[in-house]
């Protein structure tokens, strides 16, 4: 097996891609759907002439601009990011020192290499910000970002979270888009109407054990609340990049 990585790893190069590259790859991602804003797109591009005539494509990575305000950051940073007083400048260094991973794709044909470990490591330094974050599920799994050497904040998840997260990825919502309550009501809003009432059911069945609570009226608030107790079923990965620091 060692032998055979090797040398399917030598024929692979990291290259600046862009959105055309992550359609190519999208279908094999749990959130089959077009890419929206994003900051930088890499692939794993295969040089082996043979390999290449059935796509050269092995991987994908995403970067986006990251969330206004998320809280396990302020821990992970040591608060660098928050106490401004000043949302608008809070903002301004938020978006001028990090970036956070929002998709990474393996080909099938590719998996089980250590390829997104790979993308994640050789990528982040690339981007020239202080630090890298991302947020996931699914790396309690697949700790491929640890692999990358990005450090994990952990938080008890319980299975409810994880069946209300996995819902909404269903439907098109991922996991970084939870945070934005605001945004997430507004594509809640805009489902057809049996994914729409899927998501009712399974909203209303989370919120069954929090009291008063389910009795909200379907609003951003109600959005709101659901969301903050999904935050913490979320394992946040950061990286810091020992060339830049912040505020340099």
């Amino acid at each position: 097996m060692g032998d055979d990585v090797c040398s399917v790893a030598k024929y692979l190069e990291v290259v600046s891609a862009g959105r055309d590259e992550y359609e190519r790859l999208s279908r094999f991602h749990y959130r089959d759907c077009s890419l929206g804003p994003y900051a930088a797109v890499y692939a794993l591009k295969d040089l082996h002439v043979g390999r290449s005539r059935f796509g050269d494509l092995a991987g994908v990575i995403v970067y986006s601009m990251p969330a206004g305000s998320v809280a396990v950051r302020n821990v992970a940073t040591g608060g660098e990011f928050s106490g401004f007083g000043d949302r608008r400048m809070q903002m301004q260094m938020v978006n001028r020192h990090i970036r956070c991973i929002s998709r990474v794709i393996i080909d099938p044909r590719y998996r089980g290499l250590g390829l997104a470990s790979r993308l994640v490591r050789e990528t982040m330094p690339l981007l020239g910000v202080a630090i890298v974050e991302a947020m996931a599920v699914m790396g309690r799994v697949n700790p491929f970002f640890e692999r990358a050497g990005m450090r994990a904040y952990d938080v008890a998840v319980s299975v409810k979270c994880v069946r209300l997260i996995e819902a909404f990825g269903m439907v098109g919502i991922g996991e970084r888009d939870l945070i934005d309550a605001r945004a997430v009501h507004g594509e809640i809003e805009r489902l057809e109407d049996g994914q729409g009432e899927f998501i009712e059911g399974q909203m209303l069945g989370f919120l069954e054990s929090y009291g008063r609570r389910k009795y909200m009226e379907p609003g951003v608030e109600r959005t709101r609340y659901v969301l903050s107790k999904l935050i913490g079923s979320w394992v946040y990965y950061v990286w810091f990049n020992p060339e830049v620091k912040v505020g340099a």
